[in-house]
């Protein structure tokens, strides 16, 4: 596992924090709220997973591949929660979760590799 790695990682889930925090409060802004109630769940949790998911990196946790994994389906849900909507901020959070899940992914593989 190479720092760089670790780092695309961190800041896949950063990026995808704040997505899911701008997605978050976007959709209480909007309207439609009981239609974006399972989103702006989801952008909740999501966010939430990112930061716990950054924090255990970088503090070389012993459960980062579990964690990792957890996240990597948390974003992959979120995504394809958010893609039921059209707003700016659900597609945004979209292409953020994305990346995460794919980061998340294959850090989680090379750590159970060298474990």
């Amino acid at each position: 596992m190479t720092r760089i790695q670790y780092q695309e990682c961190i800041d896949a889930c950063m990026k995808c924090m704040d997505a899911c925090n701008y997605s978050y409060v976007s959709s209480l802004k909007e309207y439609d709220l009981a239609d974006l109630r399972e989103s702006i769940q989801l952008d909740r949790e999501c966010a939430d997973i990112c930061s716990y998911a950054i924090q255990a990196m970088t503090r070389r946790s012993p459960f980062v591949a579990e964690i990792l994994k957890l996240c990597a389906d948390i974003c992959d849900r979120c995504a394809d929660t958010s893609s039921r909507h059209q707003h700016n901020h659900c597609q945004e959070c979209i292409n953020a979760c994305r990346n995460a899940a794919m980061a998340c992914r294959l850090v989680s593989e090379a750590v159970e590799v060298y474990a």
